[in-house]
């Protein structure tokens, strides 16, 4: 059945209330938890004094997030504030020469923070793949760009070329490892589009314009090569109406979330609780899977607020970068799981889709999602966590997909025929149901732990049964439910149904005589007026 298909509005009003009370209800659980253990040793380094107007301690366990927003944040504010000023001056003066203002602009930035010796590390990969993109042959791309990205995930390669930075400051890695990864990918994309270039080749200026744009440099998003040759050189800046108030007013909205993330923290502490296996045995299953829900929610948020800055100064440099990754409460399958859209966008485009081409046969899926997988597992870094992670992953994509493919034969596509679109949409989002928490249980385990995930499954498919398991099953599916209606409704906007033509207007029906009446003739008046 189709997307479109509707629910009555009272039933959609029940699942509204459902889902509401039964996050309340977690989230009551895991503020009792967090004020009772908030001086609890093990909280000690990752539960830290909060703002003074709360009185109440701060979960500081994220790195990500503290450093983002807190230690460096005057640093991080001052680099991306130097460059939308001089990406405006340079608009201004010189449109047509504002991507190599940009390569100037990024350059010096990375030379004063991370040293020469970096710097010059970068422009040796830059220069070897640029050199090995001028085969054009594919595979060869592909074989330099892997074996190049696997330096940084192996000793002695790592400590080798960590040397090349200069300076001790606490920062330091997370530069050296953004930098560096992302310098690959970005030099891959290039390499691969060089290869479909029909007549000549892009010269080694527009892969550095590419790499050193700054607000993409250390943190990302990836964008792929085409997109950024084509935008970054585009000649009219011309914005649409309203675009401003668009960018300032998603600027104001991660502002908002920021706040709203940081008082949290005040009262929830689901990122240090996790990691404390003893406290998380005597709390209520609730709680348990309440935490692991919300740990994957907010690493949403932490990815859609992070990209989203930087995404708001690209906006700026007339840049259309990709969007903010979908947030896992709008998630019910695999084949939209991802925290990056970028990384997601570049392996669809260069890996799943160039392998797979319309993944309609086993043999194609199979090959497109391992390789896709497998390099997955070497831009995270291999180890036991992430093996595990992608094996899940790639195995609920395939059974997701093939199951689907299954479904649609007979006699399942003639029974589901046979139902109504409502009826056919609640079974739909039944099964959907299980794969909700099969996505949660496989994505907790890079976010936090194996152990974390065990106890998550224990809880909720074991200890709990059947009072826990049936009770957030139907949370769930009242979930699944609203997700399901805000697709409909985001479908009927981008694809409104046809407006029937109005009925023909019938023919009129020809006046039959049936009084014997004689037929009076017509007077005129005027004649009987003379008369």
């Amino acid at each position: 059945m189709g997307i479109k298909a509707a629910l009555p509005r009272y039933e959609l009003y029940f699942y509204n209330t459902v889902v509401y009370l039964g996050l309340l209800w977690a989230a009551s659980w895991i503020f009792d938890v967090s004020s009772s253990n908030a001086n609890r040793k093990t909280f000690k380094s990752s539960v830290t004094p909060g703002w003074y107007y709360f009185g109440r301690r701060m979960d500081t366990a994220d790195f990500e997030w503290v450093m983002w927003f807190s230690t460096f944040r005057d640093h991080i504010l001052f680099a991306l504030s130097g460059h939308v000023i001089f990406a405006k001056i340079c608009s201004m003066l010189a449109p047509q020469h504002r991507s190599l203002m940009y390569l100037c602009y990024g350059t010096l930035a990375v030379l004063v923070t991370m040293g020469w010796t970096y710097t010059t590390l970068i422009l040796s990969h830059c220069v070897l793949l640029y050199s090995i993109s001028l085969v054009k042959l594919r595979w060869l791309c592909f074989l330099a760009g892997l074996t190049t990205l696997s330096t940084f995930k192996m000793e002695p390669f790592i400590s080798w070329q960590a040397g090349f930075v200069a300076g001790d400051f606490e920062l330091r890695s997370v530069l050296f490892y953004g930098g560096c990864g992302f310098t690959i990918m970005r030099c891959m994309s290039f390499a691969l589009e060089n290869c479909e270039k029909k007549e000549g080749n892009y010269s080694i200026l527009e892969l550095l314009k590419y790499n050193f744009y700054l607000p993409f440099f250390y943190f990302g998003p990836i964008m792929t090569f085409d997109k950024f040759y084509a935008q970054a050189n585009k000649a009219d800046l011309t914005r649409q109406e309203g675009a401003i108030w668009n960018i300032s007013l998603q600027g104001l909205i991660h502002l908002g979330a920021i706040l709203t993330v940081d008082i949290l923290f005040h009262f929830l502490y689901i990122l240090s609780i996790p990691t404390d296996m003893k406290l998380l045995k005597h709390m209520s299953d609730w709680a348990v899977v309440g935490l692991a829900y919300c740990n994957l929610v907010y690493d949403w948020v932490k990815a859609a607020v992070m990209f989203g800055v930087i995404n708001t100064v690209s906006r700026l440099d007339h840049l259309d970068p990709p969007q903010p990754p979908k947030c896992i409460t709008m998630l019910y399958v695999f084949s939209e799981t991802h925290f990056d859209r970028g990384i997601n966008d570049w392996l669809c485009k260069y890996v799943y889709n160039y392998l797979g081409g319309k993944h309609d046969t086993v043999w194609d899926e199979t090959i497109a999602t391992l390789c896709t997988f497998g390099i997955t597992v070497l831009w995270l870094g291999p180890c036991q966590v992430v093996f595990i992670w992608a094996f899940f992953n790639c195995f609920g994509l395939n059974f997701e997909l093939w199951t689907a493919k299954f479904v649609c034969m007979e006699p399942f596509a003639s029974l589901e025929m046979a139902m109504s679109p409502a009826m056919s949409r609640r079974i739909r989002a039944v099964f959907n149901t299980f794969n909700f928490w099969t996505i949660v249980l496989y994505n907790v385990i890079a976010l936090n732990s194996l152990e974390f995930t065990k106890l998550v499954a224990r809880r909720l498919l074991l200890k709990g049964f059947p009072i826990t398991t049936i009770t957030v099953f139907i949370v769930t599916y009242c979930l699944v439910q609203l997700i399901k209606e805000r697709e409909r409704r985001q479908a009927l906007i981008d694809d409104p149904d046809p407006i029937p033509p109005p009925a023909p207007v019938p023919p009129p029906a020809p006046t039959t005589v049936t009084s014997t009446a004689p037929i009076q003739p017509v007077v005129d008046p005027s004649k009987e007026k003379a008369e």
